[in-house]
């Protein structure tokens, strides 16, 4: 049975609802249809400047809708359905009254409180007489897994022309601040190959872990670059994220591997990205396998790239995202994670992230948005997008 969303009411409530319906990656047909038949049926009641002028597409768990109203320029407006696996936290709940009021569960940040937003404010502008922007708006599936499954990837390559306009705005969580760009992620699988042997013989075998412990030593040692760009402070970062290991407690073990993420600063494109990491690493190219091959079983260390994505550099200085920036009171910081403003920013296109709630509490368990952030983003775009925020 399709949940009835109201587009139209208060983004907090429209938040809650979106909340109650479950969508971890992967699992999002549920919230799609939802959202796609509350905007076919909000765009079918237009009688204003919007009526008969605005698109509704549903590909798979994406669900697209934009404006065609011939105004001077486009804004697109852009967020993932799919959360994290649920920790028990939900359906939503409801914490404090009047400016204490709180919202709890999976996705009130990260970022069914940005979806909430962009879905209200396309439902009550489209049709308004007051909008200054032709609007996209663009909600995706499986964000929150690997780069080759994402939703807004698999748009590029099926609807493209969506994705143009003069800025994108992603719902990422900011605290109601812009944060501008993003950091480039990789990651690296390092393999230890070694032999294996009863530990009471232990010169009979080569110990597979002992071979990590040069990459361990590097990552303990490493010192993260701090880079500022247009005024915007990035700080990246070189960790162990996994490792494995093992065999019995009386075995030498001639297996074991560790994963490293390394977060890099937008100055650094991809390529730059990954030969500082295997040069912090001690790693060479001709230790490289195939990614998803098994490395050779010869003894020695051999590494596979898992995952690598660029960042975005800020792009403030152009006209459309000063003017966002204007209208959030000149509040701009770096964004440390990575997120799809790379896509955006990769295609030409300038992009900034801004949303509700605190990133830092992103993916945990206590996850909780206050619905004074839902507002007052609500309220900030609102005014961009209507030009209420322009000088006179």
């Amino acid at each position: 049975m399709t949940v009835a969303l109201d587009l139209t009411s208060d983004p907090i409530d429209l938040t809650r609802a979106l909340v109650d319906i479950p969508s971890p990656s992967r699992h999002e047909a549920a919230i799609a249809v939802a959202v796609h038949t509350a905007l076919v049926g909000t765009v079918g009641g237009f009688t204003g400047p919007g009526a008969g002028r605005v698109e509704v597409v549903r590909d798979g768990n994406r669900v697209l809708a934009r404006t065609m109203r011939g105004l001077p320029s486009r804004v697109v407006l852009a967020g993932h359905l799919d959360t994290v696996p649920i920790a028990d936290n939900v359906p939503c709940r409801l914490t404090g009254h009047g400016d204490e009021l709180a919202l709890h569960g999976c996705g009130t940040v990260d970022m069914k409180s940005g979806d909430a937003v962009f879905l209200h404010l396309f439902a009550t502008l489209a049709d308004a007489a007051d909008l200054a922007h032709d609007l996209t708006l663009v909600m995706y599936d499986c964000e929150e897994i690997e780069a080759t499954a994402n939703g807004l990837g698999h748009l590029e390559r099926t609807h493209a022309e969506w994705l143009t306009g003069d800025v994108a705005i992603l719902g990422e969580p900011t605290g109601g601040l812009i944060e501008a760009g993003c950091q480039g992620t990789l990651r690296i699988r390092v393999h230890a190959r070694g032999v294996r042997a009863h530990s009471a013989r232990s010169w009979l075998g080569d110990n597979a872990v002992h071979r990590l412990s040069p990459v361990l030593a590097s990552l303990s040692a490493y010192e993260a670059r701090s880079v500022d760009i247009d005024g915007c402070v990035y700080r990246e970062g070189l960790q162990a994220v996994r490792m494995s290991a093992g065999v019995a407690g009386n075995t030498v073990p001639d297996e074991a591997w560790i994963d490293v993420n390394f977060r890099s600063a937008p100055d650094r494109d991809t390529g730059a990205a990954l030969a500082h990491a295997l040069e912090v690493l001690g790693l060479t190219q001709q230790q490289r396998v195939e990614t998803g091959e098994e490395p050779p079983t010869e003894p020695g260390l051999y590494w596979e790239l898992t995952d690598l994505s660029p960042g975005a550099l800020p792009g403030l200085s152009a006209p459309a995202a000063a003017d966002l920036v204007r209208a959030a009171g000149g509040r701009v910081r770096a964004k440390y994670g990575w997120t799809d403003v790379s896509r955006f920013a990769a295609l030409g296109i300038p992009a900034v992230n801004l949303g509700p709630g605190d990133p830092g509490l992103a993916h945990k368990r206590d996850e909780w948005c206050p619905a004074v952030q839902i507002t007052e983003v609500a309220a900030t775009l609102r005014a961009y997008l209507t030009g209420a925020d322009a000088p006179h």
